[in-house]
């Protein structure tokens, strides 16, 4: 029975170009939909702008546009990204549609007519100067466990820490630089800590929905507190004006909060969809068949398995069949920066020539079912598809189809040879089990089997030496079947990668003479038939080409995680901090410590593990925000300063006795780079900075 589905990925954000972790999951996502697809699966793969929310509102006011204007100034370049990496949606849409804000309003009066939606008053931090309520990435000042100067309203990037904005030491907006009042509001919450909605998700969640390792962090999130609290916190889903987003029903001057609407830009973009074939999307969402799959990054796993499927099911709508959780992508084990030649633009790598099947390949190579993430390493991604691609795969029918052509007029033979049928039976025996690794997301898997059958291809070309055969006499009929074969088999490896190399896989269709593939035909022999004209499918990568991609440029894309807006230029790009007195000073006690040994969080991209001595007869841990900026077998051995009379502050990693201190620009995108303050050589542990 042929499968009906309903495929999204994640939204991206209406504010930048596609950066290449949207292309990984929208490769990912493709492969998995071409699968079904060749597999006679009716699907509907439908993807959006996320294009609401302050940051586009405050970014247009920047540029002098309108939201609306900025947002279609970005959605316009958007179709040479999908249609340059093969990428099938069945539509593109946008949140700030007629059908999201019908759907928006509809989902949300339906959660209160259910009783899951409270009005409180909220204290918020206010901007005199912009005049607005600030979202909590615009605020910024000390954290309040380290003491860590110039973070964000919700979270600490050097001791990870979370909290309120109005846990901040000396706060500051992030747009005008003002100091910020507090002022209250009326907010709308959802109550995901309703007892429904936590029986409800502790079932979803645990029913084979989510992958194990999701499955198992969100386990976390129910467990209760102390004071037998829920885990489950309510869910603050307003905004104050201004704001661009949707209206709530019936509440002039509050707005649905952008990430309440933007899952609901799926269903938007599927009505969009049917709207446009003349096709019922209530009709079609009411089938039981149906299955509706999402493909996320793990950065937004709360949002898609606790408000997304609450949202749903108690709006009486279907809720997710299955999410699919992916990692990160970084470049040789780095986070992607443009601006330091760590980053992908796809753009870019279209406009370099650069075959898309290529990267499809590499990306796939390293995809497996998990929540893993993946690093592209040009060195690495040459080698495999210049030995996969071209050495292994393509090569079979560069070799063969010449020898067809020029004495068989193309023509393949029926009579394979008892050696040709054995190959072919075997190359046939295996399709199920790669149609089953596709559909169990594991790619790299799925790949290494293919290139282990095309490994076998080879091995019986070489076994038969087609070019020694065209010159020895009467052996006209062993060279044809070997011929014939290698080109059968090569056209069952077609079929095989059609789902992760789209753009060849019509090329081989068009050189063989055949209707677009099904998966069916891996497994159903072409019989007589007649081949067309061999045409070069792939050329081997050029390493100088593929270094071009990665000159550092101050302009083009932007990163991936563009920076919030500073406030006026300061040195170090931040306001000097109020006069202390030197009895303030003195509280402080710097210490000189060596650092004795230096490793990696696991866990924790950001921190390393540091061991240190302070003189003391003893030595202590301390965690420290430094780990993109430092090697830890760099750091053994080094005297550093400690601030070594801070509270000890339990983390979830252990316990950290002291803060290492390091210079960093308040625009860290612009300026990378953490710096270790050092004492000078012949400094001891345990001397006092005075």
């Amino acid at each position: 029975m042929s499968r009906t589905l309903f495929v999204t990925t994640a939204l991206p954000y209406a504010n930048a170009p596609f950066h290449i972790g949207h292309m990984m999951e929208y490769i990912q996502a493709d492969i998995w939909v071409r699968y079904q697809r060749l597999n006679g699966a009716e699907v509907h793969f439908v993807g959006a702008d996320d294009a609401h929310g302050a940051p586009i509102m405050i970014a247009a006011e920047k540029a002098g546009l309108t939201p609306q204007e900025f947002v279609a100034g970005i959605a316009s370049g958007r179709q040479a990204y999908l249609d340059g990496f093969g990428i099938s949606f069945d539509n593109w849409h946008s949140t700030d549609s007629p059908e999201n804000t019908e759907l928006a309003q509809s989902i949300y009066l339906a959660l209160d007519e259910a009783g899951l939606i409270d009005v409180r008053e909220v204290e918020q931090f206010f901007d005199p100067v912009k005049a607005m309520f600030l979202p909590d990435r615009y605020i910024k000042g000390q954290c309040p466990r380290c003491g860590a100067a110039d973070q964000y309203g919700d979270s600490c990037e050097v001791c990870g820490s979370v909290y309120a904005p109005t846990d901040l030491v000396n706060p500051y907006s992030a747009l005008s630089g003002a100091v910020p009042e507090l002022r209250s509001s009326e907010h709308f919450f959802f109550r995901l800590s309703d007892p429904r909605c936590v029986a409800f998700l502790e079932e979803w969640t645990q029913d084979g929905k989510l992958q194990p390792e999701v499955a198992n962090k969100v386990r976390e999130w129910f467990v209760r507190d102390e004071a037998g609290n829920p885990g489950l916190s309510d869910w603050d889903i307003s905004r104050d004006a201004p704001y661009f987003g949707i209206e709530i029903p019936g509440v002039p001057g509050k707005y649905f909060y952008v990430w309440l609407d933007a899952p609901i830009g799926y269903l938007a973009s599927l009505a969009n969809l049917f709207a446009k074939r003349g096709e019922d999307v209530d009709a079609f969402l009411a089938r039981p068949d149906v299955e509706q799959i999402h493909f996320i990054g793990k950065d937004i796993v709360y949002f898609h398995t606790l408000f997304w499927p609450a949202m749903l099911k108690f709006s009486g709508r279907k809720v997710p069949d299955n999410v699919f959780v992916h990692g990160f992508i970084t470049v040789s084990e780095e986070k992607m920066s443009k601006s330091r030649g760590t980053g992908i633009s796809p753009l870019r790598y279209l406009e370099l020539g650069l075959n898309p099947d290529w990267l499809r390949y590499y990306i796939a190579a390293k995809l497996n079912s998990h929540v893993e993430d993946v690093d592209f390493t040009p060195d690495d991604f040459v080698t495999r598809v210049n030995s996969d691609l071209v050495g292994k795969y393509v090569n079979i029918a560069a070799r063969l189809s010449g020898f067809l052509a020029k004495r068989f007029d193309g023509r393949l033979s029926t009579d394979l040879g008892e050696d040709g049928r054995e190959l072919l039976a075997h190359l046939h025996s295996r399709v199920s089990v790669v149609g089953e690794l596709y559909e169990e997301r594991e790619f790299g898997k799925a790949l290494r089997e293919v290139m282990a059958l095309a490994d076998r291809v080879n091995e019986y070309v070489e076994r038969h030496k087609p070019w020694n055969l065209a010159k020895a006499e009467g052996a006209e009929l062993e060279l044809h079947q070997t011929c014939s074969t290698g080109i059968e088999a090569f056209r069952v490896l077609t079929v095989l990668l059609a789902p992760v190399l789209p753009k060849v896989a019509d090329q081989v269709a068009e050189f063989l003479q055949v209707p677009d593939f099904t998966w069916a035909d891996a497994t159903r022999p072409l019989g007589e038939h007649s081949i067309g004209r061999y045409a070069h499918l792939m050329q081997r990568i050029d390493p100088d080409v593929l270094a071009e991609l990665f000159v550092p440029s101050p302009g083009g894309e932007p990163d991936p995680e563009p920076a919030a807006p500073e406030p006026p230029v300061e040195p170090g790009g931040e306001p000097v901090a109020e006069q202390i007195t030197i009895d303030d000073f003195a509280k402080v006690d710097l210490r000189v410590a060596r650092i004795v040994s230096a490793e990696a969080v696991e866990g924790a991209r950001k921190l390393l593990r540091l061991v240190v001595d302070l003189g003391e007869g003893h030595t202590r841990q301390v965690f420290s925000g430094i780990a993109g900026s430092h090697d830890p077998a760099d750091l053994v051995g080094r005297l550093t300063v400690v601030v070594a009379n801070l509270a000890p502050r339990t983390m979830r990693f252990g316990i950290s006795e002291g803060m290492i201190l390091a210079a960093a620009h308040a625009d860290e995108a612009a300026n990378p780079g953490i710096f270790l303050l050092e004492a000078d050589a012949g400094a001891a542990p345990g001397l006092r900075v005075h």
